[in-house]
């Protein structure tokens, strides 16, 4: 990577490359960059995408989520299914991380770093579990996946305001009360190895979620809104998933969800 990198720019190549392991190698490149004081945030720069988003492979095949198939425990082939699923979400996790730097101008630096440090923790999640994935006797691509994740930052394309409301506060938190029963599954089905992997998932997207609600709610203040009706107005607006419990109000918690908000769960 050349000496002085621009951040948001280095962003969109990334996220229009289509091969996994070579855009989770870019974005490790960018956070090496970052760590080292390399790396340059133009807030104001106008990008312009060459390409579609988002660069993915040819596989998985994407399919409607209720036809993604069956994930019994009980056997190698359905923990494999499991393990290839929650890849499939830190892929597009990583995409929407990108996206998030790239598109939105105008931002604080802090806004785009912190957006760094989700897309380098995510493309480290994909490799792990795609490492596992490999111990299973399957690699990334080899089952099926659905777009319900993307289709959501694609919604938001428009509006900063509406991508952290519904797409790390809404979509990604879901992943805090989805990780712990997938987790005891896992261990459960004697694959403690997966659920180690888990256990490190959660503990990053409790943080991923935190970013998503503190830029949030500086959204909010700078546009004189009030957080709690602007987010019910926006689930509305873009047709957001309705939230359904049991809720990881702990983890919710320590990603920043008020008590006011956390009332709401109960």
């Amino acid at each position: 990577m050349e000496r002085s990198v621009e951040l948001r720019a280095c962003a969109l190549q990334c996220l229009l490359e289509t091969d996994p392991a070579a855009k989770a190698a870019g974005v490790a490149a960018l956070a090496q960059a970052h760590a080292e004081g390399r790396l340059q945030v133009d807030p104001q720069a106008v990008l312009d995408a060459q390409g579609p988003i988002p660069g993915r492979p040819v596989r998985p095949e994407l399919v409607p989520p209720r036809l993604v198939g069956r994930r019994s425990m009980a056997t190698v082939e359905g923990r494999a299914m499991l393990v290839h699923a929650l890849a499939h979400i830190e892929f597009n996790a990583i995409n929407l991380a990108l996206d998030a730097i790239w598109r939105f101008a105008g931002m604080p630096p802090a806004y785009y770093t912190d957006w760094l440090r989700v897309a380098h923790e995510e493309s480290l999640h994909f490799m792990m579990l795609g490492s596992h994935l490999s111990t299973l006797g399957y690699q990334y691509g080899d089952f099926t996946g659905h777009d319900s994740l993307w289709e959501m930052v694609a919604k938001t394309s428009g509006d900063v305001l509406a991508r952290m409301a519904l797409v790390p506060r809404t979509m990604e938190a879901r992943g805090l009360d989805a990780i712990p029963p997938l987790r005891a599954k896992l261990a459960q089905a004697g694959d403690p190895a997966a659920a180690a992997i888990l256990d490190r998932l959660l503990a990053d997207e409790v943080g991923h979620v935190e970013i998503g609600n503190r830029w949030y709610f500086h959204l909010c203040a700078q546009r004189g809104l009030d957080p709690l009706p602007t987010y019910d107005e926006l689930t509305v607006r873009y047709k957001a998933p309705v939230l359904k419990g049991p809720f990881n109000l702990e983890a919710r918690r320590q990603a920043g969800f008020t008590d006011a908000e956390l009332q709401r769960y109960l």
